[in-house]
């Protein structure tokens, strides 16, 4: 399950795309559009342009916009960057690997089973962008 701030993130992202030919847009206009708690928005939204997803203009006519053409960004780029792994267990990651103590992977089932869910997952996460999400 993907927490509040992704979902948050995926929103704003969407609507960015959305606006993106016309110019920056305000925290204060996301915010009221996707229906979401302005002071988690600026933090979610500083943790995207930190990742350079997003970038920000200051002063009249400021605010946020896309940092790259929506169609580059990846949904499973942008729940990695705020949730983090997107396997349901660590020995299961491709970029949040832990091994888990207390399991031998070549004979472990529930390894192998989950293996199989992330890459099914990832067969649609990686082929989603924030385009597709904009147009839906």
């Amino acid at each position: 399950m993907i927490s509040k701030k992704t979902q948050y993130g995926l929103k704003a992202l969407s609507y960015l795309a959305q606006q993106d030919k016309k110019g920056p847009v305000l925290i204060a206009e996301i915010a009221e559009e996707k229906s979401i708690p302005i002071k988690f928005l600026e933090s979610i939204l500083l943790d995207l342009r930190k990742a350079g997803l997003l970038e920000s203009k200051k002063g009249k006519g400021g605010g946020y916009f896309l940092a790259q053409p929506p169609q580059k960004i990846k949904v499973s780029t942008v729940i990695r960057l705020l949730d983090g792994p997107i396997a349901l267990v660590p020995c299961a990651s491709l970029n949040f690997y832990k091994r888990c103590a207390d399991c031998d992977e070549k004979s472990c089932g529930l390894n192998h089973l989950m293996r199989e869910v992330r890459d099914a997952t990832l067969t649609v996460l990686d082929t989603k962008t924030v385009a597709d999400l904009a147009l839906m």
